[in-house]
């Protein structure tokens, strides 16, 4: 991987990472596609610039991250993570089996790109227009419903803010606590991919990012992540609130059958 290839990457995962398109699968085919030579490094990169994309949520919302007195919010989170944090761990390998292999990846995207087209009929009276009033039992349920993401090309964001519609959250009070989710879970993965995981030979992601010109790489990564992650989420609030979820499904569809069409009869051409 060259610099180019780790912007590249960083646009990606900050463009994607809240929307309900997978960023996994965007930044899988991203790599497939312009050569990017998977390896360690490369994997773990891709799962770690995703910190620079919650630091993004963090700046938009920081009264909200920065309100002590609002304990709740932090329990509500915290509780919230706990079912993703334990099934990450249990299923890792089995997922990290799936990454290697685009063509369920993509159906994947096609499949939940119809169910993004029906959604918004399907939950049509919601009760809870702040997260200030989301019951901890509801944020439990939502945290439950993102684990569905551990299938890369779902999408946490979309398994998130459908499970919140599902617990009569407004569209944007779904959106919202789905990035608010997202923070605990991937600053965990995070620190998981980059102090914890063995990535080859008991090498750590830490020692992976002193090898070479990997932290200049790792870095750069998540500042671009940072910026791009802001613009994606001011564009998609406003998406979201005026057209629902449809213009997304129709973009997995085409996508999910565009990259199916690829990896099935191109690629190994």
């Amino acid at each position: 991987m060259n610099i180019i290839h780790a912007i590249f990457l960083a646009i990606i995962e900050g463009l994607t990472e809240f929307l309900p398109i997978s960023s996994t699968a965007h930044m899988i085919f991203t790599s497939s596609i312009f050569g990017i030579e998977k390896d360690k490094f490369v994997e773990m990169f891709q799962v770690s610039i995703q910190f620079g994309a919650i630091l993004a949520v963090v700046v938009l919302y920081w009264k909200k991250f920065f309100d002590f007195k609002n304990l709740q919010f932090y329990f509500k989170l915290g509780a919230a993570v706990i079912p993703a944090l334990i099934l990450g761990k249990l299923f890792d390998d089995k997922i990290e089996a799936v990454l290697g292999n685009p063509i369920p990846i993509a159906i994947v995207l096609i499949l939940g790109g119809i169910v993004l087209l029906f959604i918004d009929k399907v939950f049509t009276q919601p009760t809870i227009e702040d997260e200030k009033e989301i019951p901890l039992k509801t944020a439990i349920i939502i945290g439950f419903w993102q684990c569905l993401a551990m299938m890369p090309g779902t999408s946490r964001s979309a398994a998130s803010i459908i499970g919140g519609m599902q617990q009569k959250l407004s569209r944007k009070a779904a959106a919202e606590f789905s990035f608010f989710l997202a923070v605990p879970t991937m600053f965990a993965v995070t620190a998981y991919s980059v102090f914890l995981k063995d990535w080859d030979n008991d090498i750590k992601g830490y020692e992976l990012l002193m090898q070479g010109n990997h932290l200049l790489y790792f870095l750069l990564g998540n500042a671009i992540a940072f910026i791009v992650a802001i613009l994606a989420i001011k564009f998609f609030i406003g998406v979201l609130t005026k057209y629902g979820f449809k213009p997304w499904g129709w973009y997995r569809i085409i996508i999910g059958l565009i990259l199916l069409i690829y990896f099935s009869f191109f690629q190994h051409n």
